[in-house]
């Protein structure tokens, strides 16, 4: 399922690198990253079905990204888009705490799920299956469809290839990270994690892309924020099978200073 890498506050030149996979099911309608015509300030990808996205930054520097916490039990039905948690912090005023809080105590409202939100040099993380909101240390981090650094083959193998080139200048980090999430590789068996899918399902799941016929990797997106402001955000498209379908890439400057940490309105 879904791929999240980052380094935050840990290259000399970016405080915050990003590079995620998006699985999905082919059907389900999404648009391209892109600037929102509904929130103009807002850069990310789409859930043409409900609004949301699964990873996004504004112009103001908050940014917030989501995987899916996977249990082998059937998802209840009737729970609220779990899309709607980014979005909301994207549009929204206030602080990572604060709208973490928040979050938790509707918790009960949304299928499992962990939730990345903050600003480049401070970020928050909180999943309704086991963690509380908590800030992230700098370093490099990895969350798949569990909880944040859990160690699975994937998460291992990302976490130590993206630790090897915070030092790389852009064009060689844009190509080594993109060639990261391409990687098709299935993780020996030993060390599958246990979640309640057939053996050969989780060893497909296991895999950092999904080339699958229904279901797979339909982003790849990589996002490069500067000490300088300025931001990359560059996005590779799929479809069944693993084929391509399309690239976008969005650059800009944030409106604030990386080092400027996310007020509250009540504070700002």
């Amino acid at each position: 399922m879904c791929l999240i890498l980052l380094a935050a506050e840990a290259h000399p030149r970016y405080p915050l690198i990003v590079a995620a996979n998006r699985d999905e099911s082919y059907g389900r309608s999404s648009a391209a990253a892109a600037f929102w015509i509904d929130e103009p300030s807002i850069c990310g990808g789409r859930d043409l079905d409900f609004g949301g996205t699964w990873l996004g930054i504004s112009r103001s520097g908050r940014f917030a990204a989501l995987t899916n916490y996977r249990q082998g039990t059937p998802r209840p039905t009737g729970k609220r888009s779990r899309g709607a948690l980014t979005r909301g912090f994207l549009a929204g005023q206030d602080a990572p705490e604060a709208y973490l809080a928040t979050v938790e105590r509707d918790a009960s409202h949304y299928n499992g799920f962990s939730l990345i939100v903050g600003a480049p040099d401070s970020l928050w993380f909180y999943s309704n299956r086991g963690a509380r909101p908590c800030p992230i240390e700098p370093g490099v981090h990895g969350l798949s469809n569990h909880l944040l650094d859990e160690p699975w083959p994937k998460v291992r193998r990302g976490v130590a290839e993206l630790g090897n080139l915070l030092h790389a200048a852009e064009d060689e980090l844009l190509q080594r990270l993109f060639d990261m999430l391409a990687d098709r590789r299935a993780a020996d068996d030993h060390l599958l994690p246990s979640t309640g899918l057939a053996p050969e399902r989780e060893r497909a799941m296991s895999a950092s892309f999904i080339p699958g016929d229904t279901y797979g990797t339909r982003a790849s997106t990589v996002v490069l924020v500067g000490a300088d402001g300025r931001v990359v955000f560059k996005e590779r498209a799929f479809g069944p099978h693993g084929r391509p379908a399309g690239e976008s890439e969005q650059r800009f400057e944030l409106s604030r200073p990386v080092s400027g940490r996310i007020e509250s309105a009540a504070r700002a």
